[in-house]
């Protein structure tokens, strides 16, 4: 048997904080044997990927341009150093800027959009749109033909008896 020379992927999975982090989360399965970095604005979520590469950033919103700059240059950063093949998110601006920056350095992006937007889909969701090789809702009715698309879910249905 010929053992492969090739490398693991390298994915570079990052999201903000609470429920954007939980959702990046469910998706570590679908990664396989990749070498992973994690990435996200709170250092006690180390504890979520044990033994895993693990980077914090500085958590910033729109309301704030200074800390965006520097979320900015942190991921900048990171992308240049992990040089990852993937880079996926959950949202929201660390995200966006991941996947402008890891497209530029020739990355494939996926944007998989906040399970809270059942209604429409995010705003970092809109602004990723031309940026993102895939973008995913996990909503079917928010599905277009321009995107985002829908391809399953990562949240489970309650059982029947917890209704």
């Amino acid at each position: 048997m010929q053992q492969s020379n090739k490398k693991a992927k390298r994915i570079l999975a990052i999201s903000s904080g609470g429920g954007h982090w939980v959702q990046l989360l469910r998706t570590r399965p679908a990664f396989g044997h990749a070498d992973v970095t994690y990435v996200t604005v709170r250092k006690s979520y180390s504890s979520d990927v044990p033994g895993e590469k693990f980077r914090v950033i500085r958590d910033a919103t729109r309301w704030n341009k200074f800390g965006l700059l520097i979320q900015l240059c942190q991921i900048i950063w990171i992308v240049l150093y992990t040089r990852p093949h993937v880079v996926i998110s959950t949202g929201a601006s660390p995200g966006v800027f991941a996947i402008r920056v890891g497209r530029i350095v020739g990355a494939k992006t996926c944007w998989l959009d906040s399970i809270a937007n059942a209604d429409e889909v995010s705003m970092s969701g809109k602004m990723i749109k031309p940026y993102a090789h895939l973008w995913l809702t996990q909503w079917p009715h928010l599905e277009t033909a321009d995107g985002p698309t829908f391809n399953g879910s990562v949240i489970e249905e309650a059982p029947k008896d917890m209704h």
